[in-house]
């Protein structure tokens, strides 16, 4: 009998509110459901999280780091891109 691979799901876990979703690891799941308590199971055991994603790893696209120059340096001459440009008033002080 073959054996048939369960698809490989991308975990992320925010761990409290109001920060970002941080890439915790992977897990083996033959759907997204079940992808989530697997997550669940496997990175929050100890209640480290407040919210999970789960993202089946042959739907992620990524850039080609050999193509980091055309990706990311015309940003670098459009200096109103940078905070450094813009002058804040004194009121503003937690920036």
């Amino acid at each position: 009998m073959e054996r048939k691979e369960w698809p490989l799901w991308e975990v992320f876990v925010r761990s409290r509110n109001g920060l970002d979703h941080k890439h915790c690891g992977s897990v083996h799941a033959p759907d997204a459901k079940l992808a989530l308590q697997v997550a669940r199971d496997v990175y929050t055991r100890r209640q480290e999280g407040v919210s999970l994603w789960v993202v089946q790893a042959d739907h992620i696209v990524a850039s080609d780091p050999d193509a980091k120059p055309e990706l990311f340096d015309p940003a670098e001459d459009k200096i109103y891109r940078h905070p450094t440009f813009y002058q804040l008033p004194d009121e503003v002080n937690h920036m």
